[in-house]
């Protein structure tokens, strides 16, 4: 196990590598979306340099979380820098597709939103000392949405396969999936915050019970 305090791990590497990628994305999508003459030129190419940039950065996410498992890596940077890197990458990649009017703006709003409301509710969890795991519809709300973003920023037809509207699906059963997942995660924790309460209470009428009475 790794000293909580060190910075240079690979899980912690390839976090920061993740976050160097981000620009790469948000300036290939931004030179598209000004449309000037070099980027009307290659288009299709900026496109793709996105694309496979997202997909990149979201192996790496990936990787990160595996390793640092597998070996039992947890540091103090690696635990702040790796859930902001994630929503750097989702948020300014969900931005850009909306700019580029490839996205709803309702189904960035709930992506987004619902980000925002987890995370609180993950502060909140861990001061009170709980840990919820992640339920089914949020792994499920993950994949659609690494899938979905990806194709929606190579926007292409490739052998007949239509990647903007593949893409259009994905992303919006991401967004009925985040939502239901920000319910499930909400009821967990809600029952969990209950079940303490309940512990607590029983040991205190057991405390009261057992009081010698004077």
């Amino acid at each position: 196990m790794s000293n909580e305090w060190e910075i240079d791990n690979l899980p912690n590497r390839l976090t920061m590598f993740r976050v160097i990628l981000i620009p790469i994305i948000v300036f290939s999508m931004f030179s598209v979306l000004v449309n000037y003459e070099w980027a009307r030129q290659h288009t299709k190419l900026l496109n793709y340099v996105a694309a496979w940039t997202f997909v990149a950065a979201s192996i790496t996410d990936f990787l990160d979380g595996f390793i640092a498992r597998r070996k039992n890596i947890v540091t103090v940077f690696g635990s702040f820098l790796d859930p902001i890197a994630d929503k750097f990458l989702v948020i300014s990649a969900l931005i850009m597709l909306l700019a580029m009017n490839r996205v709803n703006v309702l189904v960035v709003l709930i992506l987004v939103l619902r980000e925002m409301y987890i995370t609180a509710l993950r502060l909140l969890a861990i001061e009170k000392g709980l840990s919820v795991p992640v339920g089914a519809l949020g792994k499920w709300k993950t994949a659609t949405q690494m899938v979905g973003v990806p194709l929606l920023m190579a926007y292409d037809v490739p052998w007949g396969i239509d990647m903007p509207l593949i893409g259009t699906i994905l992303i919006y059963l991401a967004s009925i999936f985040s939502l239901y997942s920000a319910v499930e995660y909400s009821l967990g924790l809600v029952g969990k915050i209950q079940k303490i309460r309940k512990e607590k209470k029983r040991k205190k009428n057991i405390e009261d019970v057992s009081e010698p009475t004077t």
